[in-house]
């Protein structure tokens, strides 16, 4: 029995724009295609360009991607066509995303970027709250 599954939320792609996709161990380059709806040479190029794609290969050479590239690629895929970054802008994202260890997702309607807005004034309000006032004397 194949199990289907749905992207996780690391990559900040909303669950809508992923399709469903066979839970499997690897994924041959012919079926990330299916997946993706990109071409395999599409996704040749974005290893050289993100090394935070960087499938798995046979001794023949064969890619084989696991789950976590299936998700880079979407994340690259929706920089690239959705969110209209430049390759270079996507891969500085990227590392600064991979970089801080949370998942930082793009925010897609003005609701959400109020909710980041907000919860990110938050944060700076508790941690002012906690910091002791400078010396007036």
């Amino acid at each position: 029995m194949t199990k289907i599954v749905q992207k996780s939320e690391q990559t900040g792609v909303q669950l809508s724009d992923t399709p469903q996709y066979p839970e499997k161990l690897y994924y041959k380059i012919g079926e990330i295609c299916e997946i993706t709806g990109l071409p395999a040479h599409v996704l040749r190029f974005w290893e050289r360009e993100f090394p935070q794609l960087s499938p798995n290969k046979t001794r023949s050479g064969h890619r084989l991607y696991r789950k976590r590239d299936i998700e880079t690629i979407f994340q690259i895929k929706s920089l690239l066509y959705d969110q209209k970054f430049t390759i270079k802008g996507a891969r500085e994202f990227i590392e600064k995303d991979s970089g801080s260890g949370v998942a930082v997702s793009v925010p897609t309607t003005g609701g959400e970027v109020l909710g980041r807005l907000r919860d990110g004034l938050t944060q700076i309000l508790d941690r002012l709250d906690r910091t002791p006032p400078f010396d007036s004397e």
